[in-house]
Parts: structure tokens; C-alpha cells; sequence
């Protein structure tokens, strides 16, 4: 299990996280889900959450349209990204429980010193590393 992610998404990723900052920010991963996942676009989405410091949602409509969006375009959803200002690379307790697409990637992106990425695969019950190639 790996996650494919071409370095100017990553950037595009890591350039909205510092944008959006002191803030969470999030965003949809498209591309070919399975193993390795590979990401071909990122959409990004508002950040609904009643505390966006902290927290990140995607408004139900609005997720709603990116997942039609990502489907017309004939593209998997491979993910998630969400970004930590302040926090660290791994997934929080809130991101574990509020977390619904199993087998799906979860891309963290931490502002707490240099940007850093991470991703994690969704198990139903709980988050496993999985390591993202960048290229």
C-alpha cells in the first residue's frame, strides 16, 4: 500500500495548507485508487467546521458536487488532505473519529516547522502509515 503523488500536487497541497493557515484546510484526491493509489488531481474544498483551527469539514453539498465532479472526470476518489498548522504530521484522535471512507488515503500535511506530508489508509477502525512516493 502506497500513495503516488506527483511533486506539483504535492506543492499545490502544501501551498494551500500555508495559504489557509492559521486554519485547516481540505481537500479531495482524484486519481486511480488500489494499490499503490496514484493521486492525477486535487480539489480543493471550503472548511466548514465550526472550529477550523482545529478541526476540518467538507460542507455535505459541496462534497457532494466534488464527487460528481470527480466521477464525470472519470477518476476515482483516491483520498483526502487535510492540513495540521500547528499540529503534528500524524492523525489526530478527532481525524480517527470522524474518518468514513475505508481503504481510502488521508494525506496530512503539517505546518508545525518545514512542510511535511504524510498519509494514512483508513482501516475501518483505525489509520496504518502508508508511504507516499513522490514524483
Amino acid at each position: 500500500m502506497t500513495l503516488e503523488l506527483p511533486d506539483d500536487l504535492r506543492r499545490e497541497i502544501v501551498d494551500h495548507a500555508r495559504s489557509g493557515a492559521p486554519e485547516e484546510v481540505v481537500g479531495v484526491l482524484a486519481g486511480r485508487r488500489g494499490d499503490p493509489s496514484r493521486v492525477d488531481r486535487v480539489y480543493r474544498a471550503t472548511n466548514a467546521a465550526n472550529c477550523p483551527e482545529v478541526r476540518y469539514e467538507i460542507e455535505p453539498t459541496a462534497e457532494l458536487e466534488l464527487l460528481e465532479r470527480i466521477d464525470g472526470a472519470g477518476f476515482d476518489v483516491v483520498g483526502f488532505y487535510h492540513s495540521h498548522p500547528h499540529g503534528p504530521l500524524e492523525p489526530s484522535d478527532t481525524d480517527a473519529r470522524l474518518a468514513a471512507w475505508p481503504d481510502h488515503s488521508y494525506v496530512i500535511v503539517s505546518l508545525a516547522a518545514e512542510p511535511a506530508i504524510g498519509s494514512w489508509r483508513w482501516r475501518g477502525d483505525r489509520f496504518e502509515a502508508e508511504p507516499v512516493r513522490i514524483g
